[in-house]
């Protein structure tokens, strides 16, 4: 008998939703970087284990929006949470819940969906504080489930599968058994290259980067792919590019490793930087970038 779970993982920027997904996954799918918003679009994990499927949707975190591209990302929110049987809400320990995750808190408590309230990052919180923190915010929501944990150290994602198996539903699975994601080639790719950008650029710039594949190859053991790096000013594409094209070579090399790393072949990088100004609120470059703001 297959059984089968959706789950939502939601929660504030930077509170380790990403992370957690790819510890649950043993696999990386989703891209990490301490720059907040990370996430722009939902990104499923499947994990099956014999007859039992789990297909995780990793959000984008919850704030309020200041352009299009932030509407679309509060948009993807909401419709993750239509479809899921149980919803992980990721906290940061001991750390101050902010009018977004106040909102939506109330939301899911009244919903009757069963909620799990994580906290991540408990490994750098005082055990005192966290234990008047988890009181805190237990006496002002409903949870089926509080469990504190560690994503970056897989710490205490046991405990999450073993709370969720519980709500497994009978169902076939959605997804072919040995995938862990849904995502197409190109939007891997595509946000591989981005987390480079975000990881090695330290200021404002990330926040206004996107990567376009326009062209991928894969033939004989061989993956080539060609990728433009959209940012927003003249300014910043130099800075992306490097002196010498030392910061642009970089990029490239790194996920490279990465992606060779995830498919297990050859990659050939071609990677291309271009200046389209305002393009976070620009509906038409949103849809050419994947980020579609007619999205029901």
């Amino acid at each position: 008998m297959t059984k089968s779970l959706f789950v939502m993982i939601t929660g504030r920027p930077n509170a380790g939703k990403s992370t957690l997904l790819n510890a649950l996954l043993g696999e990386k799918v989703a891209i990490v970087s301490s720059k907040p918003q990370t996430t722009r679009c939902n990104i499923t994990g499947v994990l099956t284990e014999g007859e039992d499927q789990f297909v995780f949707v990793d959000t984008p975190g919850l704030h309020k929006p200041r352009t299009l591209l932030g509407e679309y990302m509060m948009k993807s929110v909401g419709n993750a949470s239509d479809g899921a049987d149980v919803i992980l809400f990721v906290t940061e320990a001991c750390r101050r819940l902010n009018p977004a995750e106040r909102n939506s808190l109330r939301h899911y408590s009244d919903s009757g969906v069963p909620l799990f309230l994580i906290i991540n990052k408990v490994d750098l919180a005082d055990k005192g504080e966290l234990a008047a923190y988890i009181s805190d915010i237990s006496s002002e929501y409903r949870f089926d489930s509080v469990i504190p944990i560690s994503a970056l150290k897989k710490d205490g994602t046991d405990i999450i599968m073993s709370e969720l198996r519980p709500h497994l539903v009978e169902s076939p699975h959605f997804f072919p058994d040995d995938i862990f994601t849904d995502q197409p080639e190109k939007q891997l790719f595509a946000e591989i290259i981005r987390e480079k950008v975000l990881r090695l650029i330290e200021d404002e710039i990330p926040h206004g980067v996107a990567v376009a594949i326009e062209e991928l190859k894969d033939e004989n053991d061989l993956i080539s792919v060609r990728a433009e790096i959209y940012c927003e000013k003249e300014s910043h594409k130099r800075i992306i590019i490097g002196k010498g094209g030392e910061m642009l070579k970089k990029i490239g090399t790194y996920a490279r490793e990465d992606a060779e790393q995830l498919f297990g072949a050859k990659v050939f990088l071609d990677l291309w930087v271009r200046v389209k100004e305002n393009w976070r609120d620009n509906r038409a470059l949103l849809c050419n970038f994947g980020y579609n703001g007619d999205e029901k």
